[in-house]
């Protein structure tokens, strides 16, 4: 068996902590470990590192590697989407990569899960895999199902037959996101399961349902790996819910009975796993009086809540968010207006993720702009310069070394430098500890689009 993990996502329901820069597979919402980090962890208790294989947007690429690095999961493999193509075209893709490169044969067996869900015990859960590999191996696909505790309209539903298949049941039907009053006849059946976003089958089985119901994407995967990724961009924008499991009659259902499942995919499903018995959700330097039923997430500052009710506050350096509790999935909406008024809140955070590190941005106003810049060990930013900007760096922890031209400059802490607008530049950190610096920026333009790259380790040369 192979496991495939679909982190390519860019989550706009848990703005303003997931933005499109770093969405919420790579956040630390539950645990010292990101989303994405827990999910890996979770299925080595089923295969090695080698037999995961992550599928990501290319934007992403080093924050999984980084990821995997800080759990010791460097073996396993990484391939990154060309464009977005939502979850048919994505898995298309990830079994042209198993067969060539991972060495499958069609009636290996993949479980496809995504990089950003919450499952306890995971003992249990990794069992029920287990027990169902059988039944992806007879031909069917299976996905598993979670037990509904409420009339949740924020799920889609599976419909479940009295048929039994394997160690499930045959699907009578997916149906999309309920209204209340449909929700609510679903909980009483007793027969509808959310859709969890799981499933597990044979590559043989996919291939065919794809070549009967989605013969647009099957023809260009059946082209082999590389062609694949050429032609990624011509297949349809569709999820393998839609392209396949609604219409397949070769679908069976496992429920994941007794198995806590949360797909984080709100603030009100975060509240749902973190409160505690007022209803309260708290985190971070707050502090709070006489609140009940209320969700404080804080950042770098405190935040105070004196006699609140069914409140939301989620605070961050640049966005702080307030709403009633119950209605976060409105969040998304409210990113859609943002797009639209092109607020660059929506895809860029104060602190940015490159290869090399981060930089926070600590202040600006016309004319200037001051960032803190860390550097991992042994780490690089590209060779550059910049057309409309000077910048200043005084190092306040480690050794940089700067490439200036043709010099090269070793500076230390407490230490300076200054690089002249249409310098070509490079900054380095040659030790074995983070270099930080404050850099200040001087000029008439100062965005991230004024880079003139002209060598870059991390293949970012346009």
């Amino acid at each position: 068996m192979k496991v495939v993990i679909l982190a390519g996502g860019g989550g706009s329901r848990l703005f303003p902590l997931s933005r499109t820069c770093y969405p919420k597979q790579f956040l630390h919402i539950v645990g010292n470990a990101s989303l994405l980090a827990q999910t890996v962890q979770r299925y080595l208790q089923l295969v090695a590192a080698e037999d995961i294989l992550i599928v990501t947007n290319k934007e992403y690429v080093f924050h999984v590697q980084s990821e995997m690095e800080c759990i010791g999961a460097s073996q396993v493999h990484v391939i990154t989407e060309p464009v977005g193509r939502n979850t048919a075209p994505a898995i298309a893709l990830a079994m042209a990569y198993c067969k060539e490169q991972m060495q499958c044969n069609d009636d290996e067996v993949l479980f496809i899960g995504p990089s950003d869900h919450v499952i306890k015990p995971e003992d249990a859960f990794c069992q029920l895999v287990r027990d169902s590999v059988e039944t992806a191996r007879h031909g069917y696909i299976v996905t598993m199902g979670i037990t509904p505790t409420k009339a949740e309209t924020g799920y889609g539903y599976i419909e479940a037959s009295d048929e039994p298949v394997g160690n499930g049941k045959k699907v009578v039907a997916f149906t999309e996101k309920p209204d209340k009053e449909t929700a609510v006849s679903y909980l009483e059946k007793g027969n509808y399961y959310w859709n969890s976003g799981m499933f597990m089958f044979s590559i043989a089985a996919m291939e065919e349902e794809l070549r009967q119901y989605a013969p647009d994407i099957m023809d260009i995967a059946a082209l082999g790996y590389a062609e694949a990724v050429r032609q990624f961009s011509q297949m349809p924008d569709i999820s393998i819910d839609y392209a396949v499991a609604e219409k397949s009659n070769k679908i069976a259902v496992v429920p994941m009975t007794s198995i806590y499942w949360n797909d984080i995919g709100s603030f009100d499903a975060i509240s749902d796993m973190l409160a505690d018995e007022q209803g309260n959700t708290i985190h971070g330097d707050v502090v709070t009086q006489q609140c009940e039923n209320t969700m404080i997430l804080g950042s770098n500052r405190l935040v105070a809540g004196i006699d609140l009710q069914g409140i939301m506050i989620v605070d961050t350096p640049d966005v702080l968010l307030v709403a009633k509790k119950g209605e976060s999935q409105k969040v998304k909406n409210l990113v859609t207006e943002l797009k639209s008024q092109k607020r660059p809140e929506v895809s860029e955070n104060v602190t940015m993720y490159r290869p090399w590190g981060s930089y926070t941005v600590l202040s600006e106003g016309p004319g200037y702009k001051v960032k803190k810049i860390s550097v991992k060990p042994g780490a690089s930013l590209s060779l550059q310069m910049h057309y409309h900007r000077s910048e200043h760096w005084t190092v306040i922890s480690g050794t940089g070394q700067l490439t200036l031209d043709d010099k090269t400059i070793i500076f230390r802490e407490n230490e300076s430098t200054y690089i002249p607008i249409g310098t070509r530049h490079r900054l380095a950190n040659p030790g074995k500890i983070p270099l930080e610096i404050i850099e200040v920026q001087n000029g008439k333009y100062l965005g991230e689009d004024d880079i003139v790259r002209f060598d870059d380790e991390y293949g970012r040369m346009k």
